[in-house]
C-alpha cells in the first residue's frame, strides 16, 4: 500500500495537465505513491490525453462536473495511504517537493497540512495563506493579492516579505496541500457545498478545530499557473466564487450571512443573477 496519494481534479484541462504530470514523472517522488485523476466531466479531451500519454495513472471519471470538493472528496476515497497530496493540474511540481512536504508533517506529529510556498509562471510569489475569512480579513487578502498582480511595489515588497517566512497558518491553498488521511477523515474530508472556492479554507479550519495545526512552509516552492482556467470562464467562476462565499459565511459566521447577501443584491452580484458552473 503506498504512503502518498497524489490527487488531481481536472476539468477542461488538456492545455496544463501534461505538463503536471510530466513534471511528477521527471523527478519522481521517493515516497511510495499513487497518482489518481479525478476528471470532472472534461469535453476538450483531457481524458484521452491522460489514457494515451501516462496509462500508469490512474483514472476516475466523475459522470459530471461534481466542483472541486466532492471531486476531491471522491478521488481521497478511491485511494489508501497515510499521506494525501492535493494539486492543481496547473501545477508544475520540481524535483524534491513532494519528498519535502511529507517530511515536512513527519517532523511535526502535531500538524495536520501542509502548503508550500507558490511561485507563478513569471517567478513571483503567490500569496497562498492567510487567516480564517472574515470581512476584514478577506478585504485584506484581496488588497494584497489584486496589488501585488498589478505590480504595486509598496504591496509587493510586503507579499514577498510575508511570504518569506514559515509559519503557522489559518489555511493555506488547495492547488498544492497535503493532508495526513486521518486527519482529513476526521474532519469530514471537504464540504460538498462547496462547488469552487473556500473549501480549502473550510477543511483547514475543521482540521484546526480539532486542536491540529497548518502549516506554510516557504522553502518548498511549487510553480501554480493561476487564472489560467479561470479566465477562460470569468461568469461561472464569479457565480462560484459568490455562492461558495455565502456558503462560507452561513456556516462560519451566520450573523453576517444575510448582510452579505443583502450587500451582493445591492451591487449585482448575487450568483442567482449570475450564470452559474455548468455541469
Amino acid at each position: 500500500m503506498p504512503r502518498l496519494a497524489i490527487v488531481i481534479v481536472t476539468y477542461n484541462s488538456v492545455d496544463q495537465i501534461g505538463a503536471c504530470l510530466a513534471s511528477l514523472a521527471a523527478s519522481r517522488p521517493t515516497v511510495d505513491h499513487d497518482t489518481l485523476i479525478v476528471d470532472n466531466a472534461s469535453r476538450d479531451g483531457t481524458t484521452d490525453l491522460v489514457r494515451r500519454t501516462w496509462p500508469d495513472v490512474r483514472l476516475v471519471e466523475a459522470g459530471g462536473n461534481l466542483g472541486f470538493a466532492a471531486a476531491n472528496n471522491l478521488g481521497i476515497r478511491r485511494t489508501s495511504g497515510e499521506f494525501v497530496l492535493l494539486l492543481n493540474p496547473d501545477t508544475v511540481v520540481p524535483a524534491g517537493a513532494v519528498d519535502a512536504l511529507v517530511a515536512r508533517l513527519e517532523t511535526r506529529p502535531d500538524a495536520a497540512v501542509v502548503g508550500p510556498r507558490l511561485i507563478g509562471e513569471d517567478g513571483r510569489v503567490e500569496l497562498s495563506f492567510g487567516p480564517m475569512i472574515a470581512p476584514f480579513a478577506e478585504l485584506r487578502q484581496k488588497v494584497l493579492v489584486r496589488g501585488h498582480d498589478r505590480g504595486i511595489r509598496l504591496v509587493s515588497a510586503l507579499v514577498n516579505r510575508i511570504t518569506s517566512t514559515s509559519r503557522e497558518v489559518d489555511w493555506v491553498s488547495g492547488a498544492c496541500l497535503l493532508v495526513r488521511r486521518a486527519d482529513a477523515e476526521a474532519a469530514g474530508l471537504f464540504d460538498e457545498r462547496f462547488f469552487m472556492y473556500a473549501e480549502d479554507v473550510d477543511l483547514c479550519a475543521a482540521v484546526r478545530a480539532r486542536g491540529r495545526k497548518v502549516l506554510f512552509d516557504t522553502e518548498i516552492e511549487v510553480q501554480h499557473l493561476r487564472g489560467r482556467s479561470a479566465a477562460s470562464a470569468p461568469g461561472p467562476n464569479a457565480a462560484a466564487y459568490r455562492r461558495s462565499q455565502l456558503a462560507f459565511y452561513g456556516k462560519h459566521h451566520p450573523g453576517l450571512a444575510l448582510p452579505l447577501r443583502l450587500y451582493l443584491k445591492l451591487r449585482g452580484r448575487l450568483p442567482d443573477t449570475l450564470i452559474g458552473p455548468g455541469p
